[in-house]
């Protein structure tokens, strides 16, 4: 939408734009706000090699540098221009190379059946309205084509005050849920069952929910989420399912 997409032009890609360098030169994916260790999550399929792989709202494409080391290639797609910039900065820099799409993830310009793997990392997962990019990522799927994604978690958007950071009380209604305004942009999280039943209506069968606690002790406390919090409680999570067929 035109909200975040200004907001990611205008105001997130210049203080993430300078993350870019940090996460393209990991040896080892690192998933979400904890750096969670792929060999602890094993978020990726094992046979990633080859596969044709489509990142949805992809930023810097950092995931998809990590997924073109791993042997598969990648096409990254993001609304953001200034975004795109950086990943072609680092694609030069590191030199790694793959398609980048200025586009929405909502609407890619691919066929159907193209890819073997959608995976969105806070990308379209988190900015886009999951009853559009989530049909989407099925069009896009082979049959038996893996989806992944992470995301805030339900408690997380339940328990977050409106001034933007978690607190230990309940601050909305579960019931309802599915997008939080900011003002300057929105984000979208459908409560577990909802996702559950979007999944199965777009032809996914659901393989694990991995719901993520920060390590301790962790790197870092976060503005939304201190570190001690989601130790109890998971304030991301992650989503692997496979398409029927």
């Amino acid at each position: 939408m035109e909200q975040n997409r200004r907001y990611w032009d205008d105001e997130a890609a210049a203080w993430h734009g300078p993350l870019a360098r940090d996460h393209w030169s990991q040896a080892e994916p690192r998933w979400g706000l904890w750096a969670t260790p792929e060999s602890q999550v094993s978020v990726l399929p094992y046979d990633i090699g080859g596969m044709r792989t489509i990142e949805l709202g992809c930023g810097t494409a950092y995931v998809s540098a990590w997924l073109a080391r791993a042997g598969a290639h990648p096409v990254g797609i993001d609304l953001s221009e200034k975004q795109l910039a950086t990943a072609r900065a680092m694609q030069a820099e590191f030199g790694i190379d793959f398609p980048l799409v200025l586009g929405k993830a909502e609407k890619v310009p691919y066929d159907d059946n193209t890819f073997d793997l959608a995976i969105s990392e806070y990308g379209a997962s988190l900015w886009c309205d999951p009853y559009q990019w989530i049909p989407e990522a099925a069009r896009l799927l082979v049959p038996g084509g893996h989806l992944v994604f992470m995301r805030y978690s339900p408690l997380f958007a339940l328990c977050v005050r409106p001034e933007g950071s978690a607190s230990t009380t309940l601050s909305r209604a579960q019931f309802g849920l599915k997008r939080l305004d900011w003002g300057n942009h929105v984000q979208f999280i459908l409560p577990h069952g909802e996702m559950l039943r979007l999944l199965r209506s777009s032809g996914f069968v659901v393989e694990d929910l991995i719901e993520v606690q920060a390590p301790q002790p962790a790197h870092r406390d976060y503005t939304e989420v201190p570190a001690d919090w989601a130790q109890q409680w998971p304030s991301e999570e992650i989503w692997k399912a496979r398409l029927a067929g």
